[in-house]
């Protein structure tokens, strides 16, 4: 930007400085950008040098402002005119998918709520950008974008959001998928699903999901209404309730040699908070029900397996317990480099006396470090329980997602745990990687706390290590995994995953 000087007397020495229209621009920057001037005649080409370093500097920040005048005074003080766009007014526009104007199904109040550009603020265009990410991020928005005008003869600048929204909030799915937890049958670890869903109730981006999962012998029946922001709440506080009948098989109890097999049954409902509470940190609060027993393969209810071992905490055909569950979440970036960590604690509160009582914690971490083309990932994952809880809820070790080279389960289960991984991934083509790696994990001895010792009686050996090697490829569902592991008994197994390991 190039400005017409007014006419100023000759040799005139610069001694002040006044600065209008400023308000996001940083006092120390212009300090900073006219300080070597000072006691010096004014120099013109080096005013312009000054004004382009302002203007960039809201450029690189996507900042509406520049420097709209200057003018030297009288005594060498110079007068620096700056103009910043103010956002006046943010309206909202549906269109359809030809651009043309229509009826929007969400309610405006709930699209305004998710933006942090406010009326009034200096308007950035990466703060616009991010605000559009997360209105995609809602789901029920097929495109988003900002367009600025000016507000008249101002210096203000009205906002419009321009949204399609995805041609029905709600419908009928249907999948199939793998479940690693079965690995026997003609259908091992075959799972199919079907789900009803709406992904924008009442306008409000509230969802309601009622699915069904059923596999060779386990199934899983869930209704789930989430809130993703409690109207009038401040601080995106979410809100979730949930109804679940599932049948799953047990790890701790497995490999029955009679050849039978049973499941544990849970009818669970509960309610949970969560919201943000710093950058990249997000915490849970709720309670939940639970009442749990096992069944044969008939659906006739189990108190022992086959060597005797006790299936419930109570020695009734099931076990009911109140569950207080705390839960945190650090997320990083995403980036191969960034972190993970969760930590999560359920407390069993006995509302009656024959409710089960103790407290469960266990936690998950997860580094990256690149190296060069290659990338380094250590995750480390424990736990611990005290008190009386169901067997079938020991911790167990082993498996794709444990310690790989092992079945499910097969290293031990126990009161404790702690599981190690170490991963070296390379670029080999396309979306596809190479992964080298090593797991061990371990009870800590805690096998034989466990009511009937159902790890002793199998033989677990309560500790092993694995390792192998694999490749991995992007996918919408995530990475996909397949790897080949030897574990310390010299015997290999291949391990098929979705997902990042727990």
């Amino acid at each position: 930007m190039s400005f017409l000087w007014p006419k100023v007397e000759p040799n005139q020495e610069f001694q002040g400085l006044v600065c209008e229209g400023a308000n996001v621009l940083p006092s120390k920057f212009i300090e900073d950008a006219f300080r070597d001037g000072y006691g010096k005649v004014v120099n013109i080409r080096r005013l312009d040098e000054v004004i382009n370093s302002i203007n960039g500097w809201y450029m690189e920040r996507g900042l509406f402002g520049m420097v709209s005048g200057i003018e030297i005074l009288s005594g060498g003080v110079i007068r620096l005119q700056v103009s910043e766009a103010e956002v006046n007014n943010v309206t909202i526009r549906f269109l359809d998918r030809t651009g043309e104007p229509t009826v929007g199904k969400t309610r405006p109040e709930t699209i305004l709520r998710q933006l942090t550009t406010k009326k009034g603020q200096v308007y950035s265009m990466l703060q616009g950008k991010r605000d559009v990410d997360t209105l995609l991020t809602m789901g029920i928005m097929e495109d988003v974008s900002i367009i600025p005008q000016p507000a008249g003869d101002s210096n203000k600048i009205d906002l419009t959001l321009n949204i399609v929204e995805r041609k029905s909030g709600g419908g009928i799915s249907a999948g199939g998928g793998i479940s690693s937890g079965i690995t026997s049958g003609p259908l091992a670890g075959l799972i199919g699903s079907c789900a009803i869903y709406h992904k924008n109730l009442f306008g409000k981006n509230q969802k309601l999901n009622v699915s069904l999962e059923r596999g060779q012998i386990d199934s899983i029946f869930r209704i789930n209404y989430t809130d993703p922001w409690i109207e009038g709440d401040d601080t995106r506080t979410s809100r979730s309730i949930m109804i679940q009948n599932s049948r799953t098989p047990t790890l701790v109890h497995g490999n029955q040699p009679d050849s039978n097999s049973f499941t544990i049954g849970r009818v669970t409902a509960g309610i949970e908070y969560g919201r943000p509470f710093r950058p990249k940190w997000n915490g849970t609060l709720g309670v939940i029900f639970q009442r749990t027993g096992a069944h044969d393969d008939k659906g006739n209810p189990v108190i022992r397996d086959f060597y005797s071992s006790p299936l419930t905490a109570s020695g009734n055909t099931h076990d009911d317990m109140l569950l207080a569950k705390l839960e945190t979440v650090y997320t990083g970036s995403g980036d191969p480099g960034s972190s993970m960590f969760a930590f999560n604690m359920d407390q069993g509160i006995p509302v009656w006396p024959e409710w089960l009582f103790f407290n469960r914690v266990n936690a998950r971490a997860r580094k990256g470090l690149v190296l060069g083309l290659a990338c380094f990932h250590l995750s480390l994952s424990g736990g611990h329980v005290v008190g009386n809880f169901p067997p079938h809820e020991a911790f167990a070790i082993g498996g794709t997602n444990s310690v790989r080279g092992y079945e499910e389960g097969a290293v031990g289960s126990g009161r404790s745990c702690a599981v190690g991984c170490g991963e070296v991934s390379f670029p080999l083509t396309g979306p596809v990687e190479g992964v080298i790696f090593a797991d061990y994990g371990t009870d800590l001895g805690s096998g034989t706390t466990v009511p009937g010792d159902p790890a002793g009686v199998r033989r677990k050996p309560g500790s092993g290590y694995g390792y192998g090697l694999g490749i991995r490829v992007d996918s919408p569902l995530g990475p996909l995994r397949l790897e080949y592991a030897f574990n310390d008994q010299r015997k290999g197994r291949f391990h098929f995953g979705v997902g990042l390991r727990n």
